[in-house]
């Protein structure tokens, strides 16, 4: 995946905040995203795929959970998974139009020609990156999350309300840490740590009741089998958040259809209910109200 396993707890926002992108400029948009052609040029029979009739979508090896389901990215379940048909079934594609690489991230993010018309893969907009590539309108706006070990006193909580009384940690001057003094408001005092290992040994150790982390990065903390922290929950947007986006060729001529079918999908609330569905409810990351 995109997001390197050096960046365990990688808590600051990146790129602006967009709400809303169609296929031609707005006010906004975040640096580096393409524009798009007319309308009418977005259709399956007027884009210009590696192969005619066909839409190939790459991401990682492995595909990740909650993002993708058992390494099949074709099966269509998890978030990107989900993601990545939507956007095709814009763009005119059915699911049986639609075929599969696997790719490095760094390949992917590198310039020179791609073997795929997307990728989609938790990839993050960084000004070295849009030099070589075209990075998308965001299908996702990074949320943060709770997260604590199973014994711990806030473990099953529900509401925003029920964390007034923790002891919560985040890493010094991040969203994460702005998420705790904006939106939980708690009574103890939030620690601030200066590292992603003082942040979870504290965490570990009782120091803390809770740790405030990027979604993304609660999953991967919990997702061994071995760990004895879970998710609590999610947490309301706050800050100006990570956003993640489709990666294309550089000037891609798919460039500004994708950025139309994800606009639509915006609209729609599709993209909000995928996220309710796949990083929500299934994955166990329910909002705190």
């Amino acid at each position: 995946m995109a997001r390197s396993s050096s960046r365990l707890l990688t808590l600051t926002a990146v790129v602006v905040l967009v709400t809303a992108v169609g296929c031609t400029p707005t006010p906004g948009r975040s640096p580096g995203t393409p524009t798009g052609p007319d309308s009418t040029a977005c259709t399956k029979a007027g884009l210009r795929t590696r192969t005619p009739g066909t839409l190939t979508i790459a991401t990682g090896e492995p595909a990740h959970e909650p993002w993708f389901r058992q390494n099949k990215p074709e099966n269509g379940e998890g978030f990107e998974s989900a993601v990545a048909y939507a956007v095709a079934t814009q763009l005119g594609y059915a699911s049986t139009e639609v075929t599969w690489t696997r790719v490095k991230p760094d390949a992917a993010v590198a310039s020179g020609p791609k073997s795929f018309d997307f990728a989609i893969g938790q990839f993050t907009l960084t000004e070295e990156r849009k030099q070589a590539v075209d990075l998308s309108a965001p299908y996702y706006l990074v949320r943060q999350a709770v997260i604590a070990r199973k014994s711990s006193k806030i473990a099953g909580r529900k509401a925003l309300a029920e964390l007034t009384d923790a002891k919560l940690g985040a890493l010094a001057n991040s969203t994460s840490h702005q998420a705790i003094t904006q939106l939980i408001k708690p009574g103890p005092k939030p620690q601030a740590y200066r590292g992603n290992d003082e942040a979870m040994a504290a965490l570990r150790n009782g120091q803390i009741d809770g740790l405030v982390v990027d979604l993304p990065t609660a999953f991967r903390v919990t997702s061994a089998k071995t760990t004895d922290v879970a998710i609590v929950g999610q947490l309301p947007q706050v800050g100006a958040p990570e956003t993640f986006g489709l990666l294309l060729d550089k000037d891609s001529p798919l460039s500004g259809c994708v950025n139309e079918a994800i606009s639509k999908l915006r609209e729609a609330g599709t993209l909000t209910e995928l996220e309710q569905q796949w990083l929500g409810r299934s994955a166990g990351a329910a909002e705190l109200g």
